[in-house]
C-alpha cells in the first residue's frame, strides 16, 4: 500500500474513469487481481486504467460492466467511455455528475445560460447547433450531448427528487437563445419549475452590482450524509472541490447570493415579464 498512487479524478476524463473504477473495485473488497480474473484482463491492465496511463476501451468497459453488474445501467462504464471518446464532457465533469445523481440537495448559480438540468430540449439543441456551426463539436457529438443531458434531467423525475435551489443571473433570461419561441418556452419552463415543492428559483438582478459574490457558475451538492461538494468551471475545465474549508467558503457565498437575490415570487414576476416581451 506504500506505493499506492493517489488519483485525481478532476485532472481529466480518463482520470475520472480510472478513479471511479478503483473506487467501485475497492467498495466490493476486490484486489486488482480479482477484478482481472472477473474481466479477463491482466492486473497490469487494470492498474494502468485506474491510474490513467492506459486508455479505456469499449470492450474493456463492457467487461467491467459485466463484472460490476452495470450492463445497460445509466452509470455504466460503457456509457462513460462513449462520452469520453466523443468529447462530450468537460474535464472534471464526470465525477461531478456521479455526485449529482447521489445528491439530496443541489444549489446552482449560473450566468448567461439556463442551467442544464432546467433546459428545454429546444433550448439545449439551439446551443448545441451553435457549437456545431462554429466547429467546436461535430453533429454526432451534439447528439451525444443531448442524450447525456436528457439522462441528467431524469433525477428531477424521481419519486423523491433532490431539493433544487437555483439562482440565475439576470443575463440568463435576457440573452436570447434560438428563435423567440424557443426562449419563451424556456422561460415558461422556469416558471413551471418554480411552482414545484422541491425547488426554489431566484433571480440575481443586474442591480445587485458588486454584491454578487460569484463571477463564474457554481454547483454545490449535498449528499445524504450532509457532506457538501462544490463544482466550478472555467472556460477550459471543471473542478470538483472536496476540501471542507474551500467548500464552506463557497457555501457561505451562495447563501449571501441568495439573500441579496429577489424572492421567488418577485423572480417569477421578472421571468414572466421577460417572457411576455418575447411573444
Amino acid at each position: 500500500m506504500g506505493n499506492r498512487k493517489r488519483l485525481d479524478p478532476d485532472s481529466g476524463p480518463m482520470a475520472a474513469y480510472g478513479a471511479r473504477l478503483r473506487r467501485m473495485r475497492e467498495e466490493r473488497g476486490w484486489t486488482q487481481e480479482e477484478l482481472a480474473t472477473r474481466t479477463g484482463y491482466s492486473s497490469k491492465h487494470i492498474s494502468g486504467v485506474e491510474i490513467g496511463s492506459r486508455p479505456s476501451t469499449l470492450k474493456f468497459s463492457g467487461a467491467v460492466d459485466r463484472a460490476f453488474g452495470l450492463t445497460g445501467a445509466e452509470e455504466s462504464f460503457d456509457r462513460e467511455c462513449r462520452q469520453v471518446r466523443h468529447g462530450v464532457l468537460l474535464e472534471g465533469f464526470p465525477e461531478y455528475v456521479h455526485q449529482e445523481r447521489r445528491a439530496v440537495e443541489i444549489r446552482l448559480f449560473t450566468t448567461g445560460i439556463i442551467p442544464g438540468l432546467l433546459q428545454t430540449r429546444e433550448y439545449a439543441r439551439a446551443l448545441a447547433a451553435s457549437n456545431v456551426a462554429r466547429g467546436v463539436i461535430t453533429a454526432e457529438q451534439a447528439e451525444e450531448r443531448m442524450a447525456y443531458l436528457a439522462e441528467r434531467q431524469e433525477i428531477l423525475e424521481r419519486p423523491s427528487p433532490p431539493m433544487l435551489f437555483v439562482v440565475l443571473d439576470e443575463s440568463c433570461i435576457r440573452r436570447p437563445i434560438g428563435h423567440p419561441g424557443v426562449m419563451a418556452a424556456q422561460l415558461e419552463r422556469l416558471i413551471e419549475f418554480a411552482a414545484n415543492p422541491f425547488s426554489v428559483v431566484q433571480m440575481a438582478p443586474f442591480a445587485m452590482g458588486e454584491k454578487r459574490p460569484f463571477d463564474l457558475p457554481v454547483n454545490l451538492v449535498t449528499l445524504s450524509d450532509r457532506t457538501v461538494l462544490c463544482y466550478a468551471e472555467s472556460q477550459a475545465r471543471g473542478h470538483l472541490e472536496r476540501e471542507s474549508g474551500t467548500v464552506a467558503a463557497m457555501l457561505t457565498g451562495y447563501h449571501q447570493l441568495a439573500a441579496e437575490s429577489l424572492s421567488q415570487a418577485d423572480s417569477v414576476a421578472m421571468i414572466e415579464e421577460v417572457r411576455k416581451g418575447m411573444l
